[in-house]
């Protein structure tokens, strides 16, 4: 039997509000507060931005004159590591590898939650909740830029994100387990399909109040050393799965493909009307922002691109098709390719369609689905997780796509890592994908092994491998 289960590797994904502030779950206050001691943190070391507003939203937005200070000096580091003119060099070659240019191999990692293993809770300074989520993200940057030694650009920008208010479908799954940041299993709550009239539209409400005294008060701590921006950052994924499963459970999704075909495609319907109202009403409300830059774009890699905006860009109104789009359906990856084209890629397609460039898959292997994926408009960059045939989709994407490699995170979760063992696995790659744009992607990380120089040693190596065998 299969039963709901996943690790936590998306965050809180319900919450309430109380008028400015978001407050979210206990379970995942709980675990908040366990990796950042007295402050909280998001379960994504912040990878996630979707994710880590949710978590901003949930505190007071108060500093302290102390605890300022303490920002105030970490800004002015990352100021200065952004000012080096290698991080020029990194933005040009992110440009060109995602614009389909001749370029190296570009190497990210992002440990996610391997984070709190490398800056621990008596690291931080400060004292207010708010101010040790800002100095935890902060000092990110700074090790970043000073020892993580892999290609991602190191802005002089913070950003902030709006304070919003989601109201949810009318049902709600019961989470089991999760504490200390293990896995967990849940109770879906969709338990008969004569159930589906009574859920409705998720939506978003906007505290502009609340995200002006946000935004007001990271200008008033950082804006003498960096550019503090609003950015509208509303989704990780807009895979539909997540939800699917969340409502349904993963076994009887399955099942469901032949017990109940006809109700499937009326809630996967239901899913994708949501989202694309959801769009919408971003668009049309102006709370949408441009992602080709130095933002994070699907399961890995970043937006800088030369292709976004469209030409037509009015410089104030971000539409869908200006943007970086993102579907996966890890949820799924036991479902055969032929169900998975009749009941799960005909509603992301329609979704997809709106953005101006594409990404595709996450930890889901995507070989034995290329010919479905592949239809999807404008797809760039393809996932190729660490159980894909990597060698099958080095041949199918060519140099026609970005070949985003993500080798098992599990190889940096031992205290000593087995050094000839990743280089064997990077040179394997990197010899499949002559002929390629290759990104290697280190993240999904649950543990580093409690050895921050696991990942310093993995980004070497890569280097190491890309400069011996890619030149």
């Amino acid at each position: 039997m299969i039963e709901n289960f996943k690790c936590p590797k998306r965050g809180i994904q319900k919450y309430l509000k109380n008028y400015s502030v978001i407050e979210i779950s206990l379970r995942g206050i709980i675990r908040m507060a366990e990796r950042l001691g007295r402050g909280l943190g998001d379960s994504l070391g912040l990878s996630l931005t979707y994710s880590a507003s949710k978590v901003v939203n949930s505190v007071e937005f108060v500093i302290s004159d102390q605890d300022q200070e303490v920002l105030r000096t970490l800004a002015k580091k990352v100021a200065e590591i952004a000012a080096r003119p290698i991080e020029s060099e990194k933005r040009k070659l992110w440009y060109q590898h995602n614009d389909l240019e001749d370029t190296r191999p570009m190497i990210f990692c992002d440990p996610e939650n391997g984070w709190y293993e490398i800056i621990t809770p008596d690291q931080l300074l400060c004292e207010g909740d708010l101010a040790r989520i800002w100095e935890f993200k902060l000092r990110k940057e700074i090790f970043w830029g000073e020892q993580m030694g892999d290609d991602r650009v190191i802005e002089p920008i913070f950003k902030v994100q709006y304070v919003f208010r989601e109201i949810g479908r009318g049902m709600q799954e019961t989470i089991i387990g999760g504490g200390g940041n293990g896995s967990y299993r849940w109770d879906a709550p969709l338990k008969d399909y004569s159930e589906l009239e009574s859920l409705h539209f998720q939506k978003i409400e906007i505290d502009y109040g609340g995200t002006d005294r946000l935004l007001n008060l990271a200008r008033e701590v950082f804006s003498d050393f960096l550019k503090v921006e609003l950015e509208g950052y509303w989704w990780w994924s807009l895979g539909l799965t997540t939800s699917l499963v969340n409502l349904r459970g993963i076994e009887q999704v399955m099942l469901d493909m032949y017990d109940h075909p006809n109700e499937l495609h009326r809630l996967m319907a239901f899913l994708r009307d949501e989202a694309l109202l959801l769009l919408d009403f971003l668009e049309a409300n102006y709370l949408l922002s441009l992602n080709n830059q130095g933002t994070y774009v699907g399961s890995g890699g970043f937006g800088y691109t030369h292709q976004l905006p469209q030409k037509d860009f009015n410089g104030i109104k971000v539409r869908t098709q200006d943007m970086w789009g993102f579907s996966e359906s890890q949820e799924t990856v036991l479902v055969s390719p032929n169900l998975f084209a009749e009941f799960i890629f005909p509603y992301q397609l329609p979704i997809l369609e709106r953005f101006g460039l594409n990404c595709y898959g996450c930890c889901e292997p995507l070989d034995k689905r290329w010919s479905i994926i592949s239809q999807a408009p404008r797809l760039r960059r393809v996932s190729v997780s660490a159980w894909a045939n990597e060698r099958d989709l080095a041949e199918k994407l060519g140099e026609n796509y970005l070949f985003s490699r993500k080798p098992n995170p599990s190889d940096l979760s031992f205290p000593k890592i087995d050094e000839e063992y990743i280089r064997k696995g990077l040179r394997e790659t990197l010899e499949a994908t002559r002929g390629c744009h290759v990104e290697l992607i280190m993240k999904d990380n649950h543990t580093i092994g409690r050895n921050p120089e696991n990942v310093i040693r993995w980004c070497q190596i890569a280097r190491e491998e890309a400069e011996r065998i890619r030149g």
